[in-house]
């Protein structure tokens, strides 16, 4: 349906305004125009609140204000508006002007520091899980300084969580908070028993948005795409998927100007954009940024959706966020790659080069494997919609059996670890290199050292695990949310664990050792390095007793 229209003559737009270090973050708030436009007292105390979660006093907000406004105002803004995630899965906003009559027959133009930290949205009509009756309207929007203030069009974008008037959250960003903050706490007493010096660990989401394009004029004569954004009908094209030839083939001409377009806008937004490619299906691409602090990268993807919608519609394109819009053909997802990370640089899925960072390395390793085993059904029910299930299987996508894949070497360690015996079993060398029962090292074995298996919901890929199952219009919160809280109660249960056999007198690494060692055999189910589309595995996986 899109062949014909694909490569018509690109719409002709504004070229770049130089390099993108020339104009990245042009229309956000960040540090830099924190630092001209705040003063360094309030500057400072700001930062604070950004990275400790100090309290602002009034004084101090207004003072952010009155230099948001100016920034904002300069770079031709005339609303301003709290942003925020409602349940509905998308974004919401109310737009206010700064002019405000003074009463003299003009206007001033007014922002204090009580209307950026707070509004009051109607919350009647916004999707609650039942939690509120319909007439109860009263909710409030509240900012959230940890991801900076954006403009888009003349609009001040503030990001924000919406409560309700009782104080529940009513959105997805308030429980991602929470989510980050329990396994920042978690994980870091965790890392305490291997590097004292640290303070905090960040929760880091680096996702991957797959889309399709379409012709608007074609997409304006199925009643069914444009209703449902999916087809009903019809019947497949005579080229269509079968030799696979689009996958990183070169992007059409109009394609490769929406793409330009679209990466312009994403930087001037401050979304760190990298990589662009063709999917596999016919006029299906993709779309990646570098990753960022989860809370952050979940905003920006947020915000990506209704960008390329709205460039999309400039080039006379239709884009289709729908996980399976087309029978017959691959759908998209949006792959969520999740890290954590330690304020001292260490990546806590990496491995390391010393032996205590390598028992820390597989201590995260096997938390993260345990909390997927035990929360399974809660991380299904996380990426689970009607749209998703349509693509979810079918020699296309992940199966919606939720296992991990680890690859054959680091299960082989696991096992090892898991099967050996005795106080020689995990031990320090002269040279303070970490050993096993029948394994000489391990500090240069668990990199890159296996293949990617593509067809695993939550694939570990050598410093990362990759949440391969989550849908392409989801919101990225639904599952970090999950994966955070998950591995923040399986970092304490450990961590309790760990103290009682350290208390009843056993060494530290010792005593993690044997914990790590019932992990890994009660949470064994859950591993699976095979073909996750086959139907063996679908009978293997209900005998292990996974949903």
């Amino acid at each position: 349906m899109v062949d014909a229209a694909i490569n018509h003559t690109a719409v002709e737009v504004n070229a770049p305004e130089g390099r993108p270090s020339d104009y990245f973050g042009k229309k956000v708030f960040g540090r830099a125009a924190m630092r001209k436009y705040l003063n360094k007292a309030t500057y400072e105390a700001l930062v604070d609140t950004m990275e400790n979660g100090t309290r602002l006093t009034r004084e101090v907000a207004d003072s952010i204000a009155a230099g948001m406004r100016q920034w904002a105002l300069e770079h031709g803004a005339d609303h301003y508006t709290h942003w925020f995630q409602p349940l509905t899965g998308g974004t919401a906003e109310k737009h206010d002007a700064f002019a405000d009559p003074d009463g003299c027959g003009s206007v001033l133009e007014e922002f204090s520091g009580k209307l950026l930290v707070q509004q009051e949205p109607d919350a009647s009509s916004f999707p609650n899980g039942g939690i509120r009756n319909t007439f109860e309207a009263r909710g409030y929007s509240a900012w959230d300084p940890t991801s900076p203030a954006f403009i888009v069009d003349t609009t001040l974008c503030i990001p924000t969580v919406f409560i309700a008037y009782t104080g529940e959250a009513l959105d997805y960003k308030v429980p991602l908070l929470r989510s980050i903050t329990a396994v920042n706490k978690a994980a870091t007493e965790v890392c305490r028993y291997f590097d004292k010096n640290v303070q905090r660990v960040v929760s880091y989401l680096g996702w991957e948005q797959e889309y399709f394009l379409v012709d608007e004029s074609l997409w304006a004569v199925r009643p069914d795409l444009m209703l449902t954004g999916r087809t009903l009908m019809g019947h497949e094209s005579a080229k269509n998927q079968q030799l696979e030839d689009h996958y990183f083939g070169a992007i059409p001409t109009r394609v490769m100007a929406f793409m330009k377009d679209l990466e312009y806008e994403c930087l001037k937004l401050g979304i760190p954009v990298k990589t662009r490619h063709n999917e596999v299906a016919p006029n299906q691409f993709e779309l990646a940024p570098v990753y960022e602090e989860a809370n952050l990268a979940n905003d920006h993807n947020q915000l990506l959706m209704t960008v390329m919608d709205k460039i999309a519609r400039r080039h006379r394109f239709r884009v289709l966020l729908h996980e399976k819009p087309f029978k017959g053909i691959n759908g998209s997802g949006k792959h969520n790659n999740w890290s954590l990370g330690t304020d001292t640089g260490v990546n806590l899925f990496g491995p390391g080069k010393t032996a205590s960072e390598n028992l820390q390395f597989i201590a995260f390793l096997v938390n993260a494997i345990s909390a997927v085993y035990k929360f399974n059904g809660l991380l299904k029910a996380s990426i689970m919609s009607a749209t998703n299930a349509h693509r979810l299987g079918a020699n296309e996508a992940p199966p919606a059996i939720i296992s991990t894949f680890l690859g054959t070497q680091v299960s082989a360690v696991l096992d090892k670890l898991a099967a050996s015996k005795g106080d020689d079993a995990i031990r320090f060398d002269a040279k303070n290199v970490f050993k096993m029962s029948g394994i000489s090292h391990i500090p240069t074995l668990l990199l890159d050292n296996t293949d990617r298996n593509r067809t695993s919901p939550f694939a570990f890929t050598g410093n990362r695990f990759e949440f391969r199952a989550v849908g392409s219009s989801d919101n990225c919160a639904e599952a970090m949310i999950v994966l955070n809280t998950a591995m923040a109660y399986e970092l304490t249960e450990f961590r309790k664990k760990v103290d009682a056999k350290i208390e009843a007198g056993m060494k530290k690494e010792k005593a993690i050792y044997e914990v790590l060692k019932q992990m890994i055999k009660a949470c064994k189910a859950v591993r699976f390095d095979g073909n996750g589309y086959s139907d063996e595995w679908k009978s293997e996986a209900k005998k292990r007793g996974l949903d």
